[in-house]
């Protein structure tokens, strides 16, 4: 059993730890918690394999952008032959208050890029997805530099305690499957 866990950000040291990159910073916590798992650069992502009670969990960041993160998990998705069942898209979500999670087995891009281009690759939008509120913190205007902006000191640590659940999150996933996931982890 294989699955395909896929966090959306932006490449370059501008993007850093930014709100945007929300997707990029869990499978790097992710990773850095695995023995001999490491991140290396393949085409269109920087890819990381590891393994979960005999699941092969494949974690990619896209380098094609936001924009285009539809290229690179319509990829590895056929690359690996992976169905989209087992597919988790890790996605920011100015509508939800800063650290919630959400997940869903489906739904529409929400005003997201990252989603709508994916959900134009593969031609549906019937793909896990696990959005992780930033807030709206932001005043008419501002979207874009609010969430291309970092997170503050204390909104940090929000989010770092975050990332721990999201580390679970990605193990039942493989184990469990969505729904109990969801069932787990929804409304916590």
């Amino acid at each position: 059993m294989k699955y395909l866990i896929v966090g959306l950000g932006n490449i370059g040291l501008e993007y850093e730890n930014t709100r945007h990159n929300i997707g990029f910073m869990a499978l790097d916590h992710f990773v850095d918690k695995q023995e001999d798992c490491k991140f290396s650069s393949e085409r269109y992502a920087f890819v990381a394999k590891t393994k979960h009670k005999g699941r092969q969990i494949i974690l990619i960041k896209p380098t094609t952008y936001m924009n285009l993160s539809g290229k690179a998990v319509r990829y590895w998705m056929i690359k690996e032959n992976i169905p989209e069942e087992n597919i988790l898209i890790i996605v920011d979500d100015i509508a939800l208050p800063l650290s919630t999670i959400r997940l869903r087995k489906s739904g529409s891009d929400g005003g997201h890029n990252g989603l709508k281009d994916i959900i134009s690759s593969l031609g549906n939008s019937n793909f896990n997805r696990l959005r992780f509120g930033i807030g709206d913190a932001f005043s008419q205007g501002r979207q874009v530099d609010y969430v291309l902006g970092k997170f503050s000191q204390e909104e940090a640590k929000v989010v770092n305690e975050k990332l721990e659940t999201i580390d679970e999150i990605i193990k039942s996933f493989s184990v469990n499957g969505m729904e109990r996931t969801m069932n787990m982890y929804n409304g916590k």
